[in-house]
């Protein structure tokens, strides 16, 4: 499952096929969340359309259901066809570098049935080093007819989680760095640790020393001790950066992998709920 592709890819496709793809640039900062907005309207690739986390790929926060909830689907779905994007349109999605916002997005169109849905490996940085074509203009698109074709066995909820956890069905892992898998740091939270259980596999280790995408062989290698054959949920703080780990290991050959994306603040909003600080 390769769904990464070059700046070069991207250039080629734009200059043949820009009638039949749509760019979308998801730029954004948990700690200042207009600075995407900013960043797209200083600059962006031809063609690209933006999509803000907060307003577009998430609901917003209530009491349950973490800091980034799945947004309305029905909302979801208008708005990509308001952006010209159907089921046979080619989808590329870019962030600043490959960063975890864009891979929220091919989740959501993966888990509404879009097939043909592309992340640019190194980002609007990667564009710009290649020399190519950067512009403020803002693109007049065409609406689109989406029908959602739900793949609803992608997601699961808390209480999915839990049985799952209590019988050994699955493998939690969680997406955060280690300095808060282990309880050691929490910028975001009012608890710090992981859910009883998780195993940790940092998001930004799916990436080379060069910061792109590992190749399938690596990410293999990566996820080495995970058996392919056993459900894989993924988690992280809020369901954002998990998205990235769950493209590497569908990309590395698991098949059943699944977002879980209420994730650590969502399991943290019972007060009931157990956090560990250990190693698992």
């Amino acid at each position: 499952m390769s769904v990464v592709v070059s700046p070069t890819w991207l250039k080629e496709q734009l200059a043949h096929h820009a009638d039949k793809t749509v760019v979308v640039d998801t730029r954004f900062k948990l700690t200042d969340e207009d600075a995407g907005r900013k960043a797209y309207l200083e600059g962006h690739i031809p063609y690209a359309i933006y999509l803000d986390l907060n307003k577009d790929l998430s609901a917003k926060p209530a009491k349950h259901g973490g800091n980034h909830p799945l947004p309305d689907m029905d909302m979801f779905t208008a708005k990509i066809a308001n952006i010209g994007i159907d089921h046979e349109t080619t989808v590329v999605i870019y962030d600043q570098q490959n960063d975890m916002f864009a891979a929220r997005l091919w989740w959501l169109l993966y888990y509404v049935g879009h097939d043909h849905v592309y992340l640019l490996d190194g980002g609007f940085d990667a564009w710009v080093e290649q020399g190519y074509e950067v512009t403020t203009e803002v693109p007049k698109l065409e609406q689109a007819n989406f029908t959602p074709q739900y793949r609803e066995n992608e997601a699961v909820d808390i209480e999915e989680v839990k049985k799952k956890l209590t019988n050994g069905s699955a493998t939690l892992i969680d997406s955060r760095s280690r300095e808060r898998y282990l309880g050691k740091t929490e910028p975001m939270y009012a608890k710090a640790g992981h859910i009883p259980g998780a195993k940790h596999f940092f998001w930004k280790d799916i990436f080379d020393k060069d910061g792109k995408w590992k190749d399938t062989k690596d990410l293999e290698a990566h996820f080495g001790s995970l058996d392919k054959e056993d459900e894989i949920i993924v988690s992280c703080g809020s369901g954002v950066s998990a998205c990235p780990n769950v493209l590497a290991l569908k990309s590395a050959g698991f098949r059943n992998v699944k977002l879980y994306p209420g994730s650590f603040s969502d399991w943290i909003s019972y007060e009931e709920n157990d956090v560990e600080t250990k190693e698992e």
